[in-house]
């Protein structure tokens, strides 16, 4: 067993309370069965550390809402966060699923070494690039198809760039905020009031108005994808009218799944490194909305999560 004089010095960022957190020092016990990573950067992923910060997590959903590497238990206190780009002692650069660390360890399985083309500061994307791909795999988007996304936050704002690039699509992001607006049309995509007779509708907004207005997009038979997830909030979906008449479909699309049409090809690790090599389009520098210090965290962790402008915030180690 290593004793004291063995361990690596470390430090987290820990939720503690509602609203609370704080940067705590801890051991790390060296392990040769383990890889060493020391973080260069991580993203902060708003929805869901939203969540997790203001204590909105369900009680039934504690497990399933489990962190990979998480420490702690839902509610609090809890070391939460999954968007981790670091170096091995061999100067490796990878990505791992891990919350905000400075120095820990992993087995050699769970790190994805990044393409040649892809910057590590850019590479904080991948687990939301992950997310909106298995969205796009939910959604069943075809060549040709008409396509409404609500919401440009980073998840919608990667969805409709992965849409964008299938041939002949027919693109609209519905949105109400100019400044992603603006970083929308960085991508190169069309904005603005959402298509009519839409074959499908993807909400990425968090907002159940938008959920209604996807809804009423839809031409006969279209399917609305909700990638939102409201935690401990409930949503309102009109399903009278001529929902049914219609024959409308809803259907959920999460990350922690590989979507049934690609689940019996594709593990978790194909699907991340596609994520990763999907990343190297520099323009998704645009999704990175401010950068933070590490030793700063603590301090302005509430403030980031709060602020609407925020899309993917770094953390600098």
């Amino acid at each position: 067993m290593p004793s004291d004089s063995d361990m690596m010095p470390a430090r987290a960022l820990w939720i503690t309370a509602p609203r609370h957190c704080e940067l705590r020092s801890e051991g790390v016990a060296p392990r040769h069965d383990l890889v060493r990573i020391h973080a260069q950067f991580s993203g902060i992923s708003r929805g869901t550390e939203g969540l997790v910060f203001h204590g909105r997590v369900p009680e039934t959903e504690y497990e399933r809402m489990r962190g990979p590497n998480q420490a702690g238990n839902l509610p609090f206190p809890v070391k939460y966060g999954y968007a981790m780009v670091g170096t091995t002692d061999e100067g490796r650069s990878v990505f791992c699923l891990h919350p905000h660390q400075n120095v820990f360890q992993l087995p050699s399985e769970a790190l994805a070494t990044l393409p040649q083309a892809l910057p590590p500061e850019r590479a904080v994307l991948a687990a939301n690039m992950e997310t909106a791909l298995n969205v796009v795999w939910d959604a069943g988007v075809a060549p040709g198809d008409r396509v409404n996304v609500f919401g440009a936050g980073v998840v919608g704002l990667l969805v409709a760039h992965l849409v964008s690039r299938i041939p002949g699509v027919d693109l609209r992001v519905v949105e109400i905020s100019g400044g992603r607006m603006q970083v929308a049309a960085a991508l190169g995509l069309e904005i603005g009031t959402p298509l009519e007779n839409a074959d499908i509708a993807i909400n990425a907004s968090g907002a159940d108005a938008a959920l209604t207005a996807a809804i009423e997009t839809l031409g006969n038979e279209g399917r609305v994808v909700e990638a939102s997830w409201y935690g401990d909030r409930r949503a309102t979906i009109p399903l009278g009218g001529a929902f049914h008449s219609r024959r409308l479909s809803i259907i959920s699309s999460q990350v922690g799944a590989v979507a049934p049409s690609h689940r019996v090809r594709w593990p978790y690790r194909r699907r991340l490194c596609k994520a990763l090599e999907l990343l190297c389009d520099p323009r998704l520098d645009a999704l990175i909305s401010g950068e933070t210090a590490f030793d700063d965290l603590a301090e302005v962790y509430g403030d980031i999560i709060d602020d609407a402008a925020t899309l993917c915030h770094r953390i600098r180690y």
